[in-house]
């Protein structure tokens, strides 16, 4: 049981960073992976040029890696941004015109989840109308999700690192995830258990994966505190991951930890190689 019988991706987003885009594929399938996960990669650019999404499917496909989690446009992220969806103005019409390039892309490479982050608050702006905001920009993005065969996920970060972002609990996302289902009627909306996330904001993990594992379409991994990799904290990772198939999970694990002051390559020890590469669930 444990890491033996889970199904790990890693996330080019903040492993292998060390490295240039079109070069972390070839190091994800170096170290042993055969799934990857990625934040939108181009902070500034909602509509890529064409070459740009090319190349990185080349990318991809030429390192035999498949893509299991994208996320749409979420503004400077890493940076200080935390989605755009919920943010009046530019950055919501970014997300906008993100939507359709989000979902053909993940179409074009098989991936199936799209998630969605909901974005900070803004000072002076009413949070009801940034929350009507929201609900309509998911409406879309579950829409083009749903089109292309997606599951929309909705995450919750922790406060202490995200103070401005409003969605800070598993009960909160679950809530988002419902409203989203109920506006559209296709139920194609789920959550995205990030066990780090959850543990910074003190919640019992335990309670969570019993309680919200049904509507669970993604799980990401770090150990805390630190965001380091399993091992390097105090989170019972490999009981988490036990409870979360006993409960019926069986899809992916995103690993999505800081590697510390090693190369990424070297982030690995506690997976042994064999069970890095896995196959669709």
């Amino acid at each position: 049981m444990g890491f033996s019988d889970a199904r790990f991706d890693v996330n080019l987003s903040i492993l292998f960073t060390e490295l240039p885009l079109l070069e972390r594929p070839a190091a994800a399938a170096a170290a042993g992976f055969t799934a990857v996960e990625l934040w939108w990669p181009w902070t500034d650019a909602p509509v890529p040029a064409p070459r740009q999404l090319d190349a990185l499917r080349n990318a991809l496909r030429a390192a035999g890696t498949q893509l299991v989690g994208l996320n749409f446009y979420a503004g400077q992220l890493p940076g200080p941004d935390r989605g755009a969806l919920s943010v009046p103005g530019k950055e919501s019409e970014r997300f906008r015109a993100n939507v359709e390039v989000a979902a053909d892309f993940a179409q074009s490479l098989g991936c199936t989840a799209l998630n969605a982050l909901y974005g900070n608050r803004v000072q002076g702006v009413d949070p009801a109308a940034q929350d009507a905001l929201a609900l309509e920009n998911l409406t879309l993005a579950a829409r083009a999700a749903h089109r292309v065969g997606a599951t929309l996920l909705i995450e919750a970060l922790n406060a202490p690192e995200s103070p401005r972002y409003p969605i800070v609990s598993a009960p909160k996302a679950i809530e988002v995830v419902q409203a989203v289902n109920a506006a559209t009627g296709l139920d194609n909306a789920r959550f995205l258990m990030d066990l780090y996330h959850l543990a910074r904001n003190g919640e019992d993990l335990e309670a969570v994966i019993d309680r919200y594992t049904p509507l669970t379409g993604h799980v990401q991994i770090a150990d805390s505190p630190g965001r380091g990799a399993p091992g390097t904290g105090t989170l019972p990772l490999e009981d988490l991951l036990d409870r979360l198939r006993t409960n019926g999970y069986a899809g992916w694990t995103g690993l999505e930890y800081q590697p510390g002051n090693t190369p990424s390559a070297d982030a690995f020890a506690w997976l042994p190689r064999p069970q890095r590469a896995t196959t669709a669930p």
